[in-house]
């Protein structure tokens, strides 16, 4: 689908998994809305190192009843997912126009939003009747605002295992994506891979199975070093001050000076809502999530809807995923059309597969 005009009745912000499947389920209804996208589909998977899989299986990730379909029926790649979405877009030919960043949102008087979006030469104007927010929930990373964060051989994204190849790194956090920088720096040939961790263990049942198992095996016979209960402080290009804290929070006054060549932060990261605060929707609680009707995703300003991992906002223990956001797609699009979409999630047939009953029950 083509098209040049300005007007449409629905505007989707954000074509990562949840936004396209939204599209998808309008565009099967026929409805005029237009998904809109900053940078590329899929962006925070185009961060992901080569060759990384998903932590859940494909029929988790699997969206509008397309199944995604691989040779072993093992996790799929970042790159392999991105394949998927890029698939469905073109199949469905759903109305994206990305590399289009919105600046605002603005309800008018007669109860119209303008949206502002800036392109590659000048700002552009569209207005919509409904607006529907799916920018997820990992705008950027979590900083910890120490001195040497922003020094050149420190980053909070894992660039891949090779980067660390007969040199020192030391990763600080504790969740899966940690474990895995770990296991997989230590395999590709680090001189050393030490970890951090704030708390005085790792919580191993909240880790997938084969990473806490492998990971524990190495701390263990020492092939990986652990500091637990320990914060950094400050980074410098050789080493970095490691501070004992009972709380995960506050150092207690001892320290440890850990010489290291990298320095991987893997402290998580946060949403970005201001775009929907700006417009006057109320952000709430600790994880400053959106203010929204659980059973249309409709927030405090009405005809302005939140779906997808963007409803948890920063979420410090995460509940939302793909696999548990295609409802938010059931619920937006018969609030808005009135009608149900074909299939979200899986196919059919399989047990995780969303039926508009389960939604309804929700």
């Amino acid at each position: 689908m083509t098209t040049t005009k300005d007007h449409f009745n629905i505007i989707i912000i954000g074509a990562g998994p949840i936004g396209i499947e939204c599209a998808i389920a309008l565009e099967q209804q026929g409805a005029d809305y237009l998904l809109l996208e900053e940078k590329q589909i899929g962006d925070a998977f185009m961060k992901w190192p080569p060759n990384t899989q998903f932590f859940s299986t494909p029929e988790h990730v699997a969206l509008a009843g397309v199944p995604v379909q691989n040779v072993n029926q093992q996790p799929i790649t970042g790159d392999q997912y991105l394949a998927y979405l890029r698939m469905l877009i073109e199949y469905f030919d759903l109305n994206l126009r990305n590399y289009e960043p919105v600046l605002d949102i603005v309800k008018e008087e007669n109860g119209r939003f303008q949206l502002t979006t800036q392109r590659r030469t000048a700002k552009h104007h569209y207005t919509a009747n409904h607006v529907i927010v799916a920018t997820g929930g990992m705008a950027g990373p979590r900083k910890l605002n120490i001195p040497g964060e922003t020094l050149p051989h420190v980053t909070h994204y894992f660039p891949g295992p090779h980067t660390y190849f007969k040199t020192k790194v030391l990763i600080v956090g504790g969740r899966n994506s940690a474990a895995e920088a770990a296991l997989r720096c230590w395999r590709v040939g680090a001189t050393e891979v030490a970890l951090s961790y704030r708390k005085p263990g790792f919580e191993f049942e909240r880790m997938k199975p084969h990473l806490s198992m492998d990971l524990l095996d190495r701390i263990k016979k020492e092939e990986i070093k652990f500091y637990p209960g320990t914060i950094p402080i400050e980074i410098t290009p050789t080493h970095v001050i490691l501070a004992s804290s009972e709380d995960g929070l506050t150092p207690n006054g001892s320290t440890i000076k850990h010489e290291t060549d990298f320095v991987l932060l893997a402290t998580g990261f946060e949403a970005d809502l201001s775009l929907v605060e700006r417009a006057g929707v109320l952000l709430v609680g600790d994880a400053m999530s959106a203010k929204h009707n659980p059973e249309t995703m409709e927030t405090n300003v009405a005809g302005l809807y939140v779906i997808g991992t963007a409803v948890g906002g920063t979420q410090s223990r995460f509940k939302l995923f793909i696999s548990t956001t295609h409802d938010h797609v059931g619920k937006v699009v018969t609030a808005i059309t009135g009608h149900a979409p074909k299939q979200l999630g899986t196919v059919g047939s399989r047990n995780n597969a969303v039926t508009w009953q389960e939604v309804q029950a929700n």
